[in-house]
């Protein structure tokens, strides 16, 4: 009997006691409703903005204000998310002492600090997450969140009071209550056009002083419209919008903008001189210099040439400035005078200024402006120079114009009168300040300072010294009457000075 052949039999897999078997149905993953997904990304494009905001703070040196990063093209839901960053900032000291008591963040939630205290803000004060699907950070403070309110119950009894709202009113700040604005980019769209598309919507009227800036009531929002998107019109400022007009440049000049970025003023430029000439818009960080970029495209501002470069380190006889007429230098400053639009006081280093501090720092920034408006008055070639800060402070404004008048005297320049119909002039701190021009805050709903110096030119001269003959023959007729007449003498003298300074009507 022969035996039958069998095929080899594959060794028969290992069983593990300690593994569970497979489940026959798949677990469920938690599916997030439409309204929950977008709550989500909007927490972590608020902690995208806000870790920008905070490192910026931390330096003193902000990429961009607090409205630009959040209306930038790459934030989906603007309004959401500027709502909840503003809400964070504002309560962002309670954040950090409630998750201070709770003691519940271990180290890796450290470095993720700034979505910590979006969702820290969600959880307790704005929506009430509940889905521990949406994210692992939501997951994890959804899961202590006792331990959160636990804090906050401490906190309440520590500042002596009952209730969550009595707590949160302690760090409400004033709401500034101004005029939209809106400047027609006249590259792309003509000022009666802007006027027709938005009076279909709502109530515009023209501006008295700047001629393509367009006035809306104050609740108006314009950020998503059409206009807006594809760079017809910008968001500006009216403070910031009249910097452009006072440097009066021509069609077909060379222009130099010192410290571009955004860009606002830089297209405004461009805009004033029709897209003809050439802009050279200088910026040394190289995060705002992409912000430039991308503004200078969507204004189709042809004429402006973008470079990442200091403007202090620009040699003013470097024969490629030699047809330079005119350049506006914006620097750095402390930005007082529109801290409240910009939400500065949202800012930690703003709730937590002392003194000295900010003497310090004004000081520091002063020096800085002084020397880049020396720089700008160096360029032999240049015409015409507007100095401009967003800053009420003394120390950034008359004092860093009074300081620099020898050398501009020295270079042929004098202070010209911008918009002369405004009233608001420069504080009356040395003979000339009547020239300058500045906004008040009160008034005028935000803080602004221009200067306009002039070259004088050989016709200039020559009108100032037929100007002066007459007045140099009253002299001479007073010098001949009694001591009563000194007064008139006194001050004629001070004429003749002063036209060293100024072009002075008398």
């Amino acid at each position: 009997m022969t035996r039958r052949k069998t095929k080899p039999t594959k060794n028969p897999p290992k069983i593990n006691p300690d593994k569970k078997p497979p489940s026959k149905t798949p677990s469920k993953e938690v599916r997030l409703t439409t309204a929950e997904r977008s709550a989500y990304f909007g927490r972590r494009e608020a902690a995208k903005i806000l870790r920008t905001v905070l490192h910026g703070d931390a330096r003193r040196r902000a990429a961009a204000s607090i409205k630009s990063l959040v209306y930038s093209p790459s934030v989906r839901n603007k309004k959401a998310t500027f709502a909840l960053l503003c809400q964070t900032l504002k309560y962002l000291s309670l954040i950090k002492e409630i998750l201070d008591t709770s003691a519940v963040l271990n180290n890796k939630w450290k470095r993720q600090e700034e979505l910590i205290y979006i969702v820290t803000y969600d959880i307790l004060f704005g929506q009430d997450i509940t889905s521990c699907g949406s994210g692992t950070a939501e997951k994890f403070l959804v899961q202590r969140k006792a331990s959160l309110q636990s804090a906050l119950a401490k906190i309440l009894v520590r500042k002596k009071v009952k209730r969550v709202e009595d707590l949160l009113s302690q760090y409400q700040t004033p709401d500034v209550n101004k005029p939209r604005y809106v400047r027609v980019n006249t590259l792309k769209l003509d000022v009666k056009s802007a006027v027709s598309e938005f009076g279909k919507q709502c109530t515009v009227k023209k501006d008295d002083l700047v001629p393509d800036l367009l006035v809306f009531p104050p609740a108006v929002d314009l950020h998503d419209h059409p206009l807006v998107t594809n760079g017809s019109v910008f968001l500006q400022g009216k403070a910031s919008s009249m910097a452009a007009v006072a440097l009066g440049p021509q069609p077909g000049w060379e222009v130099l903008d010192a410290c571009s970025a955004p860009g606002n003023k830089t297209v405004h430029l461009a805009s004033l001189m029709r897209g003809e000439g050439k802009i050279v818009a200088c910026e040394l960080n190289g995060d705002r210099v992409k912000l430039l970029q991308n503004t200078v495209k969507l204004a189709g501002a042809t004429n402006v040439e973008v470079k990442h470069v200091d403007f202090l380190s620009i040699n003013p006889e470097d024969p490629t400035y030699s047809k330079l007429r005119a350049i506006l230098l914006d620097p750095s400053c402390s930005g007082s005078g529109t801290a409240a639009e910009r939400l500065d006081h949202l800012l930690p280093s703003h709730m937590n200024q002392t003194g000295d501090s900010d003497i310090f720092r004004l000081t520091k920034l002063a020096a800085f402006q002084k020397k880049a408006l020396e720089h700008a008055l160096s360029f032999p070639s240049v015409e015409r120079i507007v100095y401009s800060t967003c800053s009420i402070h003394q120390i950034e404004n008359e004092d860093v114009v009074k300081s620099v008048l020898p050398l501009a005297l020295k270079n042929g320049f004098q202070l010209d009168t911008p918009f002369p119909q405004f009233p608001r002039r420069g504080l009356p701190v040395f003979e000339g300040s009547e020239h300058l021009l500045r906004m008040d805050p009160v008034e005028d709903k935000e803080g602004f300072f221009i200067a306009l110096f002039v070259k004088k030119s050989i016709d200039d001269e020559k009108s100032q010294i037929s100007k002066t003959e007459p007045e140099l023959n009253q002299v001479k007729t007073l010098k001949k009457r009694k001591a009563v007449g000194f007064m008139p003498y006194t001050r004629i003298s001070k004429m003749l000075m002063l036209s060293r300074f100024s072009k002075m009507e008398y």
